[in-house]
């Protein structure tokens, strides 16, 4: 496949990011739920065509789409959210405390403006709220986890299927700018569910999959070590 996207585990795609469709885009993936697709992240924007053609180089038909689960507000994951809704119907999904930054367009929120691009104020349909929601697609459960400290809204997917547990930890590295209305405070307390979590595989926004316990719980905690106990300034 010419895409670069491939198969994580049984029925989790990679199907954008570095490496398989533009370097500007923060990963993106694929989860079969059996009647339904849900995507994970969107990409940036530019390429969401070839987010698109590498669904449909995995078999896939981009139609069954149910839904977006947005990590978070940023240009790099939500970019390519529009194409798939205006193409394909499906429902965007975030947690609410960023949901303002999509529906407005927010060039600051979104870090549109650093990207030199221009985000159109996108309806958000499920607002995510409290410490933790479970969405029924198919004949999976999907757990949307708020680890805030990125960004308000942050959140962490997480989804157990044949004997594996992933989790989707997007921008768990931050960066942590006030900009970005972060916490570091908050974020430490959101590493530390992850970490409950005991995750077989990490999926994470730039830097990789993570495919065993072991080297998932190194990767978050070695952001833990690095970050100590800065405080924003």
């Amino acid at each position: 496949m010419t895409s670069g996207a491939y198969k994580i585990w049984e029925g989790v795609y990679l199907v954008g990011g570095p490496g398989v469709t533009h370097a500007e885009d923060a990963a993106s993936f694929l989860v079969d739920c059996g009647e339904d697709l849900v995507m994970i992240d969107a990409g940036a924007g530019a390429s969401a065509p070839r987010i698109e053609q590498a669904i449909r180089d995995l078999g896939y038909d981009p139609g069954d789409i149910a839904a977006i689960i947005l990590t978070h507000c940023h240009i790099d994951h939500i970019g390519g959210a529009p194409h798939f809704v205006d193409s394909f119907g499906c429902s965007l999904v975030i947690h609410e405390l960023d949901a303002d930054a999509v529906e407005t367009g927010d060039p600051e929120q979104t870090a549109a403006r650093i990207y030199g691009v221009v985000f159109p104020p996108t309806p958000v349909d499920v607002y995510l709220k409290g410490d933790e929601e479970v969405l029924l697609f198919g004949t999976r459960e999907i757990r949307c986890i708020h680890t805030p400290g990125h960004t308000p809204g942050s959140l962490s997917v997480c989804i157990d299927h044949r004997g594996k547990r992933v989790i989707f930890g997007q921008d768990i590295h931050g960066p942590f700018l006030e900009m970005f209305r972060s916490d570091l405070r908050a974020w430490r307390k959101s590493m530390q569910k992850l970490l409950d979590l005991d995750a077989d595989i990490l999926c994470e926004g730039h830097f990789g999959i993570f495919t065993s316990k072991e080297r998932v719980r190194s990767y978050i905690e070695g952001y833990l070590e690095e970050y100590g106990e800065q405080s924003m300034k």
